[in-house]
């Protein structure tokens, strides 16, 4: 698959992990990879319902001791130009739909593109994570809103599907699994699917995809068995 050589993307399955607080366990990562001491946060996710101020001060203090200036993209008046001058854009996880409604609303899925499209790094989390593929067909979250469009960013070939979960062979629950719901998306869906397992990201730089973390991802493609991805290079 042809990655644009241009992109800086650091696509992460989830902000928190088990055991660990908020961007605890990739930090030092996130930081090398931005590699500025400014940072746009885009908090249109909010998850739980959380402010865009309180979303956007978890952030600040997350990175208060590497000395990052993190501004939310909701002060600024015109957001668009606060995109085009970002040094480092990241989009935080909650309601993808929700983040997706928003972006259109206020005019700034093309920005984004063009912004990322000019070399600007840019960081997502869950929600933020499943923007950078085709389409937010594969993500997790109940569709709370109605966004005018499911045609993400599409800086990846392909799509996301953020705190992949294996089937519990103990539980009882008789419900779909996350395999089974992808298998119904590419009933309809031909673009492949990459299941990131929580502490897990792809690192996308030069053209390449680099899974990273210690864990495996699971690719699904229409009418072929899924397979599972080593960390390291990504090709397929």
């Amino acid at each position: 698959m042809v990655i644009n050589p241009v992109y800086n993307l650091l696509v992460v399955s989830t902000s928190t992990v088990h055991g660990s607080e908020f961007l605890e366990y990739i930090k030092e990562d996130f930081v090398k990879f931005i590699a500025s001491d400014e940072l746009l946060f885009v908090p249109f996710a909010r998850p739980s319902g959380i402010s865009f101020d309180a979303y956007t001060a978890k952030v600040q203090e997350a990175l208060r001791d590497k000395n990052i200036k993190v501004t939310g993209l909701h002060e600024f008046e015109n957001k668009k130009k606060a995109i085009q001058e970002a040094k480092a854009i990241f989009v935080g996880g909650g309601n993808t739909f929700l983040l997706l409604k928003t972006l259109y609303d206020l005019d700034l899925v093309h920005q984004l593109r063009v912004q990322v499209g000019n070399g600007t790094p840019y960081v997502g989390t869950s929600a933020g994570s499943n923007l950078t593929g085709l389409t937010i067909g594969t993500t997790n979250d109940m569709p709370i809103v109605y966004p005018p469009s499911f045609n993400a960013l599409g800086f990846l070939p392909f799509n996301i599907n953020p705190h992949f979960l294996d089937p519990d062979m103990n539980s009882t629950h008789k419900g779909e699994t996350r395999e089974t719901r992808i298998q119904e998306f590419h009933q309809f869906n031909s673009q492949p699917v990459v299941g990131l397992r929580e502490g897990s990201w792809l690192k996308v730089s030069q053209g390449e995809i680099k899974l990273e973390g210690t864990l495996t991802a699971r690719l699904f493609r229409p009418n072929m068995d899924a397979v599972e991805l080593d960390p390291g290079l990504i090709n397929f």
